[in-house]
């Protein structure tokens, strides 16, 4: 950390130029350790796979999310070769829903992410720059909310608003999900307040938002990045859940809403097994994508775990 204070910027370099290669420098190595770690490649192989599921939906699905097989009969029907899945109660193929779920899952997934890392990085900053009783009351009410389980802080959030749209689901995992991220970056802040090219910075008159946002912010930020990539399996978790228990919007087709909706005809009583199981390990495998790559990219970015 703070390599961006070793550039010498009186030989005709602009600061910006000069800050600007040597994050080129930084990305170009962590992508070569990504490369170069087993662990990293699996959870990357398997993200980009979801990814392309998703994007590439309209192609590969028969059927759109919420359109009626035509000729459909009443009720679920089991699997033919014109529908691997079958069909469900609605008369939707379930085959298509689980293409089209990947959409859904991964831009909740994502976008609550975002959320919860703006917001605990955000609270972290403040807390651990700022110090004495603002720190005390912050990480006081972040104690109060990580000591109420995430999960049955955001189903009541969740049940307490009744409907949520898309928005509303990730805006209340988002929100719901901030305290650990606040936490992480905290300490890292604590950590690089200290350092010699922060102290150098005070000692030239910098504000501190100056301190902030070009040393604290950039050298803290491949942290924040890693722990965004684990609340993302977090959050299609959440997502999932919240699905399963009526909580989000029922026009839009997640694998946890294909899930419910097996689990409330019955699926593995009446023969269909898939519909039940495709989506839930759809989920097992996305969701342990983002914690390979995760915990991958945290081991790449933090020496102290290495040395471990």
């Amino acid at each position: 950390m703070g390599t961006t204070q070793t550039v010498e910027f009186g030989r005709g370099i602009s600061p910006f130029r000069a800050r600007a290669t040597v994050l080129s420098r930084r990305l170009l190595d962590i992508s070569r350790q990504v490369f170069h770690n087993p662990t990293a490649m699996v959870g990357l192989v398997i993200l980009v796979f979801f990814t392309i599921l998703g994007l590439a939906a309209p192609l590969l699905a028969p059927f759109g999310p919420l359109t009626p097989v035509p000729g459909a009969l009443p009720g679920a029907t089991p699997p033919t070769p014109g529908h691997p899945f079958g069909t469900n109660q609605f008369g939707y193929d379930i085959y298509s829903q689980v293409i089209w779920g990947t959409q859904v899952s991964l831009l909740v997934g994502i976008l609550a992410a975002i959320v919860a890392s703006v917001v605990g990085t955000v609270v972290g900053l403040v807390s651990g720059f700022v110090g004495g009783w603002v720190d005390e009351v912050i990480m006081r009410f972040n104690d109060v909310v990580l000591s109420i389980p995430w999960l049955i802080l955001m189903i009541v959030v969740a049940a307490r608003l009744n409907y949520l749209d898309l928005v509303g689901i990730i805006l209340v995992i988002g929100l719901t999900g901030w305290s650990v991220t606040a936490r992480v970056v905290r300490s890292q802040v604590l950590s690089l307040k200290e350092r010699m090219f922060v102290e150098r910075s005070r000692m030239i008159g910098s504000s501190n938002v100056h301190i902030l946002s070009r040393h604290i912010f950039p050298n803290a930020f491949p942290l924040i990045f890693a722990n965004t990539i684990l609340t993302v399996a977090v959050s299609i978790l959440s997502e999932s859940v919240l699905a399963f228990l009526n909580l989000s919007v029922k026009n839009n087709v997640s694998w946890g809403r294909i899930i419910a909706e097996a689990y409330q005809d019955n699926a593995i009583t009446i023969g269909m097994a898939a519909w039940i199981i495709i989506p839930g390990l759809c989920i097992v495998f996305l969701v342990f994508g983002f914690y390979l790559f995760g915990y991958a990219l945290d081991e790449i970015l933090n020496p102290r775990l290495r040395r471990r």
